[in-house]
């Protein structure tokens, strides 16, 4: 499961370097596509349960489950990007969230504590703990702390010969409660956290999830596997903070860990 999650952080970084204003979602969703077929994978969302496209792209009061279209990315836009691969029959499964050199400081301060979450959670994801002790380290960091709203409808997930599996990981929680974590399980940990309310609403095309009141959302995803002390993230987010450097168009939100 690392090789594909590899594959998914390298096709990350492969959009970080080619993602510019004026470029539109169908065309990055083309490169990603070609990138991932290259490397002996296959787009792990392309046609499940009828989803159109290699990668699910939200773009600023979209909260997830986006699909790339014609409208040309701004000045002003952020972009949650996710993306699911196959390869030697497993799925790996990791977003990251950009931002163009326009967007308002508020919006950014949303991004990093949003990415700073999904690390929260990351380190309660040990044998012995259980999916509260995640859900609780990070609605407790982005709602108790910083004062954003948490997505109720839309949770993490376990990841593997499929790409939805037991056992959801939702990002609330009460500490203690819910299944618990055992060595190997595999867990998809994604922060979806709203500048405004937690309420969402879903588009006619019967994916596209919005934020109601139509304030920005950000969304930070890493696969890792369950370890004793410490998680083993399969994925990689430093493959994308490096493109990001070279990219002079998207701003630079890498964090300390």
């Amino acid at each position: 499961m690392r090789h594909s999650n590899l594959l998914v952080s390298k096709t990350l970084a492969h959009i970080a370097e080619i993602l510019k204003v004026g470029k539109t979602g169908k065309l990055i969703d083309k490169e990603a596509e070609t990138f991932i077929r290259d490397n002996g994978g296959i787009p792990g969302f392309k046609g499940y349960r009828g989803f159109p496209a290699s990668l699910c792209m939200s773009v600023n009061d979209a909260v997830v489950h986006g699909i790339p279209s014609d409208r040309v990315f701004t000045e002003t836009d952020i972009v949650s990007i996710d993306c699911g691969v196959v390869l030697n029959e497993f799925y790996g499964d990791a977003a990251f969230t950009f931002a163009f050199q326009s967007v308002h400081q508020d919006v950014l301060k949303l991004m990093k504590t949003t990415r700073e979450s999904l690390y929260k959670g990351i380190a309660a994801a040990v044998i012995g703990n259980r999916i509260g002790d995640i859900s609780y380290a990070i609605q407790n960091y982005c709602e108790k702390i910083h004062g954003y709203s948490i997505v109720r409808e839309l949770v993490g997930h376990g990841v593997g010969k499929n790409l939805h599996e037991d056992p959801e990981v939702p990002n609330f929680g009460m500490k203690g409660k819910g299944p618990l974590l055992k060595e190997g399980m595999v867990l998809a940990i994604e922060p979806m956290v709203n500048m405004g309310g937690k309420a969402v609403k879903q588009l006619s095309d019967g994916w596209t999830i919005l934020t109601k009141d139509g304030k920005p959302s950000a969304h930070f995803e890493h696969s890792v596997a369950i370890k004793k002390d410490v998680a083993d993230i399969l994925s990689d987010h430093s493959f994308v903070d490096d493109s990001i450097k070279k990219n002079k168009e998207i701003v630079d939100i890498s964090i300390n860990f």
